[in-house]
């Protein structure tokens, strides 16, 4: 039990310094020449016309929201597939179920115009 733990936390210090020490490196090694252009406000390469800070509509983060909710299913279902075989017709049961209230909040939003991208 013991050999499982300590193979998962030095799994997880690899994959807590690989990114870290890319950081790093990268902001040791970068060409650091301020200037005038350099530090302008720009989107898409073009100074703004007109007011910068603009509401958008709701709309467009309920789309996000819904993408991250059904993203984040996927994270749920994975390691249930891959432990299929050893789960039993509970487990079967519980992810039809999960994948059923999904299904209903995804109608629900269909329903109420929040996949509309308008």
């Amino acid at each position: 039990m013991t050999d499982r733990w300590g193979f998962i936390a030095l799994f997880s210090l690899i994959a807590l310094s690989v990114p870290i020490i890319g950081l790093v490196l990268s902001w040791l090694l970068r060409p650091h020449r301020p200037g005038r252009i350099k530090q302008s406000t720009y989107e898409c390469g073009l100074e703004t016309v007109g007011e910068t800070w603009i509401q958008f509509k709701v709309q467009y983060y309920l789309y996000a929201l819904i993408f991250v909710l059904f993203d984040v299913e996927t994270v749920f279902l994975y390691p249930w597939a891959v432990a299929y075989n050893q789960l039993g017709l509970f487990a079967l049961v519980e992810m039809m179920v999960f994948l059923l209230i999904l299904g209903a909040g995804l109608v629900y939003a269909w329903r109420k115009g929040a996949l509309e991208w308008v």
